[in-house]
C-alpha cells in the first residue's frame, strides 16, 4: 500500500487493507498454512547475520500516535516499537510490555501492570507514567481517538501501574493494546513527533540506523534489549519493492531473503521448489475478507432489494476458480468457518433467476438499476471487478466502472463520495475489533467521516455488538455475534465473495523462525498477521550459512 495523505484515510490505517496492491491472492501450493524448507540447521538458532526483507510498499511514516500504520508499517517498526500485549497463536491476548493486564470484576476498568526491568533504547526506564502518557496521546489522536471512545480516564495507581477507567464494559479491550493503540515510545518521542515519525525508539529488540524513502529501513542488533539472548540477527534491511514480480525475481536471483506476496505464481512456484525455499500462509481469524463495499446511504444501493440482487448474482465459486485458482473458501460474512465465531446460514447465495426477479421489481417501481463502482487500475484487481460487472449484467444491473489511485478511494469511502467499492477487510482476532466499522454509532451522513462506510444503520446489528462487547460470557457473545452475521446477511451492506487466506510470506531456506517466535511467558506467538499481504515478527527469526 502506497502513502495515505489525508487526516481522514489515517483513520483507516490499523484495520484496513484494500485488493489493490498489485498482488492478485490467489492459488498456492499444496499442503497447508506453511511449508517448510529441509535445510534448517539441526544445531538451532545462531546469533549473527543480516536479513534482506522485500516489502510492498514504504511506511506512512513510523510513530503509531500520529501515522497510518498497514502491513509494512508494521513489519518494521514493531523491530523498534512494542506494544502492551500480543496476541498467541490460539488467539488470545497475552501481556508483553505489560506484565498483566486485568479487568475488574464488571470489566468498566482495567489495571495495566506495567513489566520491570525494560528501559528504552535512549536509556530511559519504562514505567507507569509513560505507558499513561501514551495511552492519552493515542486517545487524543485524531488517527486513533475513535478507537478509545469508551475511556473515560487513566490514572496512574503506583509507579509500575495505570488503571484505565471506562464508560461501559469493555471486555475486548486488551486487543486494542496489541496494535498501534497499545505500542509504547518513550517520552522524546511522544514531545517530538514528527522527529519520532522518521527516526523511532522503542524498547524493541532492534535500533533505528538508516531510512531512505521509497527505497530501504534499516535495523541493527539492540545490545540492551530486555529478552535476554534476543535478538538472533545484527541487522535487517527492509527493501521497497512495489512491483511484486520484482520482488519475486529479486527473491529468486539472490537480491534478497524473503518477500510477502499473494500471486499464485510466486506461490506455486517458490513452494514447489521446498529445498530452496519455504512457504508460511495466513490462517483463521487474521484472513481478511474480499468483498464489495455498498454505500447504503446513496441510491440505488440505498434499497437493501439492490444490495440482495447482487448477492445473488455473484457467483463466488467462479470468482474462486478464475482469480483464485479454486483454492480459497467462499465467504458469506466476516468470520470464517473455521472460526468460533462463525454462525451458518441466511446469505443470499448465487441464484440469477432471484437476482433478476428483484431487479424487476425494483425496476417497476423506480426504473432501470445504475451505479458506479470504483477501483483501483491495477489489472489483478480490475479484473475481479470486471468479473464482477458481467455478473450483475446479467441480472440486469448496469455497472460503470471508475478508476481511482488507493488513497482517493479510500477518502470516497470514508466520506461517502462512491456508491460501491472493491474492498478487503476483517481480520482482527476478536469480533469487537469490528465494532466500529459496523456500529450504527459510527455511521454519519454523507460528507462527513464515517468509519462505517457503508452506512449502514441497524438497531440489532447495534445491539447486538454492544452486547458482545460488555458480556464476559462466551456464550452470550456467540449469540451475540451470530445475531450480527444475520443481519449482515439480511441487509447486505457488503456483498462478501471469499476469504483470502493465501497470503503468503517466501523466504530462502537459510532463513529460520518465521513464525516460531516465542511470547515471554513462552507460549507461542500468532504467526502471521493479515492480508493478502501478511506481517509477522522478526525477533526470532535467524540464519544459517549461506
Amino acid at each position: 500500500m502506497k502513502r495515505w495523505r489525508t487526516p481522514a484515510t489515517l483513520l483507516l490505517a490499523t484495520a484496513v487493507l484494500l485488493a489493490c496492491s498489485g498482488q492478485r491472492p490467489v492459488a498456492g501450493p499444496p499442503g497447508g498454512p506453511a511449508s517448510a524448507g529441509s535445510s534448517a540447521a539441526a544445531s538451532g538458532p545462531t546469533q549473527g547475520g543480516r536479513l534482506v526483507y522485500g516489502l510492498s510498499a514504504d511506511a506512512n511514516g513510523f510513530n503509531p500516535v500520529t501515522d497510518q500504520f498497514a502491513a509494512q508499517s508494521y513489519s518494521m517498526v514493531t523491530t523498534i516499537i512494542e506494544p502492551l500485549v500480543a496476541v498467541a497463536a490460539d488467539g488470545s491476548w497475552k501481556p508483553y510490555l505489560a506484565e498483566s493486564v486485568t479487568p475488574n470484576d464488571t470489566y468498566d476498568e482495567w489495571t495495566i501492570k506495567v513489566r520491570s526491568g525494560i528501559a528504552f533504547s535512549d536509556g530511559i526506564r519504562l514505567t507507569g507514567d509513560i505507558v499513561k502518557a501514551n495511552l492519552e496521546a493515542q486517545k487524543a489522536s485524531p488517527l486513533t481517538a475513535a478507537v478509545f471512545v469508551p475511556i473515560k480516564s487513566f490514572e496512574l495507581a503506583d509507579p509500575m501501574t495505570v488503571k484505565v477507567r471506562l464508560s461501559q464494559p469493555w471486555v475486548a479491550f486488551p486487543y486494542y493494546l496489541a496494535a498501534q493503540n497499545g505500542m509504547i515510545v518513550p517520552p522524546a518521542s511522544l514531545a517530538d513527533p514528527k522527529t519520532a515519525s522518521l527516526k523511532p525508539v522503542g524498547t524493541g529488540p532492534f535500533l533505528f540506523k538508516e531510512y531512505v524513502p521509497d527505497n530501504r529501513m534499516v535495523v541493527v542488533k539492540n545490545p540492551h534489549y530486555w529478552r535476554q539472548g534476543l535478538p538472533y540477527l545484527d541487522e535487517i534491511e527492509f527493501r521497497v519493492l512495489p512491483d511484486s514480480q520484482t520482488r519475486a525475481q529479486t527473491l529468486e536471483a539472490g537480491g534478497i531473503d524473503a518477500i510477502g506476496t499473494s500471486r499464485d505464481e510466486d506461490l506455486t512456484k517458490f513452494g514447489a521448489m521446498k529445498d530452496a525455499y519455504t512457504v508460511h500462509r495466513s490462517q483463521g481469524m487474521a484472513v481478511a475478507e474480499y468483498m464489495f463495499l455498498l454505500n447504503t446511504a446513496v441510491a440505488p444501493l440505498d434499497d437493501v432489494r439492490v444490495r440482495r440482487a447482487l448477492a445473488h448474482a455473484t457467483d463466488r465459486k467462479t470468482v474462486i476458480s478464475t482469480l483464485r485458482g479454486g483454492l480459497t473458501e467462499p465467504a458469506d460474512g466476516p468470520w470464517s468457518k473455521d472460526s468460533p465465531w462463525y454462525a451458518a446460514g441466511g446469505y443470499p447465495d448465487y441464484d440469477l433467476a432471484k437476482a433478476t426477479a428483484l431487479v424487476k421489481e425494483v425496476e417497476a417501481e423506480k426504473g432501470p438499476i445504475r451505479f458506479e463502482l470504483i477501483s483501483t487500475p491495477d489489472p489483478n484487481t480490475m479484473q475481479g471487478v470486471e468479473l464482477a460487472q458481467d455478473m450483475w449484467r446479467k441480472a440486469g444491473i448496469e455497472v460503470s466502472i471508475k478508476q481511482a489511485d488507493q488513497a482517493d478511494l479510500i477518502n470516497r469511502a470514508i466520506t461517502g463520495g462512491y456508491q460501491a467499492t472493491v474492498w478487503t477487510q476483517f481480520s482482527a482476532q476478536d469480533p469487537d475489533g469490528e465494532y466500529i466499522w459496523m456500529h450504527q454509532a459510527y455511521a454519519k451522513p454523507v460528507g462527513a467521516i464515517s468509519l462505517n462506510m457503508t452506512r449502514l444503520k441497524d438497531d440489532r446489528l447495534s445491539k447486538a455488538f454492544d452486547v458482545g462487547r460488555i458480556s464476559p460470557d462466551e456464550a452470550t457473545r456467540k449469540q451475540a455475534y451470530a445475531t450480527v452475521q444475520e443481519r449482515l446477511r439480511e441487509l447486505v451492506p457488503y456483498v462478501f465473495v471469499d476469504h483470502l487466506d493465501t497470503g503468503a510470506i517466501i523466504a530462502r531456506s537459510r532463513v529460520q523462525g518465521i513464525g516460531e517466535h516465542a511470547l515471554p511467558d513462552g507460549e507461542k506467538g500468532l504467526p502471521l498477521t493479515g492480508s493478502p499481504i501478511p506481517y509477522h515478527p522478526f525477533t526470532q527469526i535467524w540464519v544459517t550459512q549461506r
